[in-house]
């Protein structure tokens, strides 16, 4: 599809953090953003040209959530240190979400995105080495970025990303905790992992105790017409399966009324941690000619975990 084919348009996106009813403060990050091309002008002849910032058409738009970790507010530090890295390297590395012809251009683009949290890694983890009080504090991570007609997912830790489609909730993310390591070997049934000790046991995240490398899970989507894509912590889908999630999702067109009562139930339900949720509904003004754009992982990241080390170290990264 040429850039000819659609104009890209954000009709409803929202998002909401809360700290819950059981915790003192919120670790919860959130962020949502459009990126625009856009040129600074000096000076000019030109009538129709005034001096200023001149911006250009919608080119993408960003998702993020982040719950973060560690005691003596370290969580909170580690989630806002995370994100607001993220941002700055995605403003000062722009051209790479201009950069969508050809399949190696694309590659490029997703190592790009890896590395972004590979270097919000090390800001956590440095940070943490400066300040005792929070060393070892780390962060879940996971950002969507919408150009139509493709959804791009980066993710580590255990928030999660849907895609709402025709009724049903897809999730797209794997969640890095030992629980779904040890259903992937087969030491747990899949119906054991959320009552599991090991749930809120986390391998992979941004920061934390161990020098262990990060691993960013990436995964593309082709978006269709009326898709809707939600990010959340796990303070939230703790509480809802995917059935009920969809139907909350679909029986209600305004993004913020949703969110509203998502974390409402969240609370209702026992609002044991913070809880954040982003939602959105990404339309393009003119419908893409392909109407059956399948769901697809990016072949370049593999779900692999690493060797499960004894269960008496893995204490490292515990909520």
């Amino acid at each position: 599809m040429s850039d000819n084919d659609f104009e890209f348009t954000c009709s409803d996106t929202y998002g909401m953090t809360d700290p819950g009813k059981r915790r003192p403060s919120n670790q919860d990050q959130f962020l949502i953003a459009e990126m625009t091309k856009s040129m600074l002008v000096s000076a000019s002849s030109l009538a129709e040209i005034k001096v200023g910032r001149i911006f250009g058409g919608l080119q993408g738009q960003i998702l993020l959530v982040a719950d973060g970790m560690g005691g003596h507010q370290g969580g909170e530090q580690a989630s806002r240190i995370a994100a607001e890295h993220l941002i700055a390297r995605l403003l000062n590395s722009v051209h790479w979400f201009f950069q969508s012809d050809g399949q190696q251009a694309e590659q490029d683009f997703i190592t790009s995105l890896q590395e972004l949290f590979k270097d919000a890694h090390q800001r956590v983890l440095i940070k943490g080495r400066e300040n005792r009080q929070h060393q070892g504090m780390g962060t879940t991570l996971t950002m969507a970025y919408v150009s139509w007609p493709n959804l791009y997912v980066v993710h580590a830790g255990d928030s999660r990303c849907y895609l709402i489609r025709n009724g049903q909730a897809n999730q797209i993310t794997t969640d890095h905790t030992l629980a779904h390591q040890l259903v992937e070997a087969g030491g747990l049934k899949p119906e054991e992992e959320a009552s599991s000790r090991w749930s809120n046991v986390l391998w992979n995240v941004l920061g934390g105790q161990t020098e262990r490398k990060l691993l960013a899970e990436v995964h593309k989507v082709a978006l269709q017409p009326d898709d809707a894509i939600l990010l959340c912590s796990d303070g939230l889908y703790r509480y809802l399966d995917l059935q009920e999630l969809a139907a909350r999702v679909e029986a209600e067109p305004d993004a913020s009324i949703v969110c509203r009562s998502l974390i409402e139930h969240a609370n209702d339900c026992g609002g044991d941690d913070n809880v954040t949720v982003v939602l959105c509904r990404p339309t393009p003004k003119q419908t893409p000619i392909d109407q059956d754009a399948p769901i697809e992982t990016d072949p370049e990241w593999t779900p692999t975990c690493p060797q499960i080390p004894p269960l008496d170290r893995l204490k490292d990264v515990r909520r």
